[in-house]
């Protein structure tokens, strides 16, 4: 029966890619890696430096086992790693993002001097005075009056959007950029929710709810996706 290859390179225009079976143990894996890099090492050893990818799979590494593969691949003269991609993720990760997706919501008023901060997404129903603030890493939708300051996609995301029913605030902020004196304020007596949001200029601006599903048809997901 031939034995199963746990180490498979291939070149591309960019480089090498190293394809890691994750089946085997992680001791197996490292003396048949430096034994394949040994040989392509020999044979290529006049080339100028190679860009290498490592695909481990479902293996998941430790930082302490990167930087082993890492050094084990430098130790061959000419190789440069690049990136090594894991198709898994730590509990504490699969957390982390599970919270920056997550819709809060909170039935509160927001007043002077306070701050309601959450990582994912926020839905309040209640006003925002002015002087308080809201802050989300993922998108604000209020279902009340905004009139202090709402900073969305404060993770970094600059697709992030606020929408209030009464969109009066002192502040709305997205990502790194704000706007103090929005160019439009709602006439209170049509009560037509709007939204904020970064435009192609990198300048935030409030629309119409409506011209979302063709601006961020994503935000479909607080639907399910339909």
């Amino acid at each position: 029966m031939k034995k199963m290859q746990n180490v498979l390179i291939k070149g591309t225009k960019d480089g090498l890619t190293l394809h890691l079976d994750d089946q085997c143990s992680y001791e197996e894996l490292k003396r048949e890696l430096d034994d394949k890099l040994s040989e392509n090492a020999r044979a290529n050893q006049d080339r100028p430096l190679i860009s290498v990818k490592v695909q481990v799979g479902n293996r998941f590494l430790t930082e302490e086992q990167q930087e082993e593969i890492k050094m084990l691949i430098r130790q061959k003269k000419n190789l440069v790693v690049e990136s090594i991609d894991m198709n898994v993720i730590t509990k504490e990760e699969a957390a982390r993002m599970k919270e920056e997706t997550e819709i809060i919501s909170v039935a509160r008023i927001i007043r002077s001097g306070q701050v309601l901060e959450v990582p994912g997404d926020l839905l309040l129903i209640g006003d925002v005075n002015p002087g308080g603030k809201v802050i989300a890493g993922g998108n604000i939708f209020i279902m009340g009056a905004l009139k202090g300051v709402a900073h969305a996609g404060s993770n970094g995301n600059s697709e992030a959007i606020i929408s209030a029913s009464v969109m009066k605030p002192s502040q709305l902020r997205i990502n790194h950029c704000f706007n103090r004196a929005p160019d439009h304020v709602q006439d209170e007596e049509k009560r037509e929710m709007e939204c904020a949001y970064i435009d192609e200029n990198d300048q935030i601006v409030i629309d119409r709810l409506q011209a979302l599903m063709h601006l961020r048809p994503n935000i479909t997901r607080l639907e399910g996706g339909h």
